[in-house]
């Protein structure tokens, strides 16, 4: 994808987060972090908020608190043949809950405790 200059002639990038609901924040980031190694980069009020902020390797996801939001997500996350092979070690080394899935192609659908869902394309 290209950048084009708008109207001023100033190039803008969008930088885009998803926001994934959750029941229980601190859960969510554990499950992120413990179960799929991801980072915790913030958490709002000094750690004591209903917001945070999870990474991995540029994957950035929002765990927001809101037990009345039942909606739910799902994030498409691109890997190299090698990126998925070494997501599986850890799914299988880790028992985190997974299965294979149809998305217009093989993917492996990855659920939070929350309902929100990751997909991994197994043929990239």
């Amino acid at each position: 994808m290209s950048e084009r200059p708008l109207g001023s002639g100033i190039v803008h990038k969008w930088y885009a987060r998803p926001v994934f609901f959750v029941d229980d924040v601190n859960r969510a980031a554990r499950f992120y972090m413990d179960m799929l190694s991801f980072e915790k980069k913030w958490h709002e009020a000094d750690g004591a908020g209903t917001v945070c902020q999870v990474d991995r390797a540029e994957c950035e996801i929002i765990l927001c608190q809101d037990g009345t939001r039942k909606d739910r997500a799902r994030l498409f996350i691109e890997l190299s043949a090698d990126g998925v092979a070494e997501l599986r070690r850890e799914v299988a080394e880790r028992g985190i809950p997974a299965r294979n899935s149809w998305w217009g192609y093989d993917v492996l659908q990855i659920e939070d405790p929350d309902g929100n869902e990751l997909f991994i394309p197994l043929n990239p």
